[in-house]
C-alpha cells in the first residue's frame, strides 16, 4: 500500500474521534462562545501535532466580536509557504448539536457542520500529521488557518486572509469535495446588496396623491432586477427579501430589499453591479429615493495558470495513489475567493467527500477520508517540490492584498 495511504489510515481513528468532538460543539456564525470552544479543541490537536499556534480575535465592521482566527504553523526544510484554509463556523442555530447529534450510519457521518467544514478542516490537520509521520518536510512553512466567520462572508477575517494569501505561494482550501468527488477549481463572485427606498406617507383613501409609494417602487425594482438575469453569461440576480409599508390604508413610505448578485468573471460582476446602482439611484416612482449598500463583496475566483497547474498536480498525485481526481466550478463563494484575490494560486474542495450542506441531512463519506487525506498530503509534498506559478507574483501583491 502507498505510504501516504498507510499513514492516513493510521490517523483514521483519531479523525473519527475528533470529528465527533468538534461536531458536538455548536459553532454557528456569531456564536462566539461555541466558536472559541471549537478553536480550543483544534488548538489542542495542532499543538499535539507539533505546530505553533496563535489566535487573533476578529470583529465585524460594527465592532461586534465574531470569535478567533486560529493560525497553526509548522516549519519545513524548503522555501515555499503552503496555506491550508478551513473554517470553524456553521449555519446552524444554538442547540442544533444536541438536537441532531453526531452519528454514523452506513459509512456516513451526520451532524451540524460535519461536511461544511469540520470534516474538511480536520482533514487538513490529518494531512499535516501524515507529512510529519513520513518526514516529508520539503515545504518552507505549512500554515493551517481556521476562521470563525466564513459562512457570513468573513467580514472579520478578510484582512488576515488577504495577508496570509499574499504571503503564500499556494492556498489549498479545505471545503469538502462535491458529492460526486469533484475538487473545486473556480467560484463565482458574490455581493450581498441591501436596497433602501424612502418615499412619503399619505392617507391611502383621502389623499393618496400626496404620497410616494416606496412599496410600488420596490415591486417595480424587483422586476427590473430579475430582468438582469441572462444579460451577461452566468450572472444571477435574486431578490431574496422585500419588506415594505406597515398598514393597508397608508401609502408606504419605506421599503427594504436584500439582493444576491453572483458572477463568474470580474468584468461581468462589475458591470452588473454598476447597472444595479443605476436602477436603485433612479426609482420608477416619483418622490421615492433609493440607496444601495454593498455588504461583503467577494470577487470571482478565476483560477488562472496557477490554479490550472494545481489541478494537474492533484491529478498526478491521485493517479499515483489510485484516487481519481476531477474538478468543477461552483456558484457558491468561499474564502478561496479572497485568497485568490490576494495573489495565491488556489485549489478548493480538498476535504473528504460530503453533501447536503446547510441542511439537516448534511453528511460526510467516511470511506473517503483516508484517500482524500492522502491526496492532500501528497499534493502539499509535490507542490513543495516543484512549485506553482502564483496568481499574482509576490512583488505585485502589496496593492492587491
Amino acid at each position: 500500500m502507498d505510504p501516504l495511504l498507510t499513514a492516513a489510515g493510521d490517523r483514521l481513528a483519531a479523525y473519527h474521534d475528533r470529528l465527533a468532538q468538534l461536531v458536538a460543539v455548536d459553532s454557528g456564525s456569531r456564536q462566539v462562545d461555541g466558536l472559541r470552544a471549537a478553536a480550543d479543541l483544534v488548538q489542542t490537536w495542532c499543538l499535539a501535532a507539533g505546530m505553533a499556534v496563535e489566535r487573533e480575535p476578529v470583529t465585524d465592521p460594527a465592532g461586534t466580536p465574531l470569535g478567533d482566527v486560529l493560525i497553526a504553523r509548522r516549519r519545513g526544510a524548503g522555501s515555499r509557504r503552503i496555506l491550508l484554509a478551513g473554517h470553524l463556523d456553521t449555519v446552524f442555530p444554538p442547540g442544533t448539536a444536541a438536537a441532531r447529534p453526531f452519528r454514523i450510519h452506513d459509512g456516513r457521518a451526520y451532524g451540524p457542520g460535519v461536511s461544511d467544514d469540520k470534516g474538511g478542516l480536520l482533514a487538513g490537520l490529518a494531512a499535516v500529521e501524515v507529512l510529519a509521520a513520513l518526514n516529508l518536510d520539503g515545504y518552507g512553512e505549512l500554515v493551517l488557518v481556521c476562521t470563525p466567520d466564513e459562512e457570513i462572508g468573513s467580514p472579520g477575517s478578510r484582512p488576515l486572509l488577504r495577508t496570509l494569501g499574499a504571503e503564500a505561494d499556494v492556498a489549498l482550501c479545505l471545503e469538502c469535495a462535491r458529492d460526486n468527488g469533484d475538487l473545486v477549481s473556480a467560484r463565482k463572485g458574490v455581493a450581498d446588496l441591501e436596497v433602501t427606498l424612502r418615499g412619503r406617507a399619505a392617507h391611502a383613501g383621502i389623499e393618496p396623491e400626496r404620497g410616494a409609494n416606496a412599496l410600488l417602487a420596490a415591486a417595480r425594482l424587483t422586476v427590473a432586477l430579475d430582468q438582469l438575469n441572462g444579460r451577461w453569461p452566468g450572472v444571477t440576480v435574486n431578490v431574496g427579501l422585500l419588506e415594505a409599508g406597515g398598514r393597508p390604508n397608508v401609502v408606504a413610505d419605506h421599503a427594504r430589499m436584500l439582493v444576491d448578485l453572483r458572477a463568474w468573471h470580474t468584468g461581468e460582476y462589475e458591470a452588473a453591479l454598476a447597472e444595479i446602482r443605476r436602477l436603485v439611484a433612479a426609482p420608477s416612482v416619483s418622490g421615492v429615493r433609493g440607496e444601495l449598500a454593498v455588504h461583503a463583496p467577494t470577487p470571482p475566483w478565476e483560477p488562472g495558470e496557477g490554479g490550472h497547474r494545481l489541478t494537474e498536480l492533484a491529478a498526478k498525485v491521485g493517479a499515483g495513489i489510485g484516487v481519481p481526481v476531477s474538478h468543477t466550478a461552483t456558484g457558491g463563494c468561499a474564502d478561496a475567493n479572497l485568497l485568490a484575490e490576494a495573489g495565491a494560486a488556489v485549489l478548493d474542495g480538498l476535504g473528504p467527500i460530503g453533501g447536503a450542506d446547510h441542511s439537516p441531512h448534511e453528511w460526510l463519506d467516511l470511506d473517503s477520508v483516508v484517500p482524500r487525506v492522502a491526496l492532500l498530503a501528497g499534493l502539499v509534498d509535490l507542490v513543495a517540490a516543484v512549485g506553482v506559478e502564483c496568481h499574482v507574483p509576490p512583488h505585485e501583491r502589496m496593492t492587491t492584498a
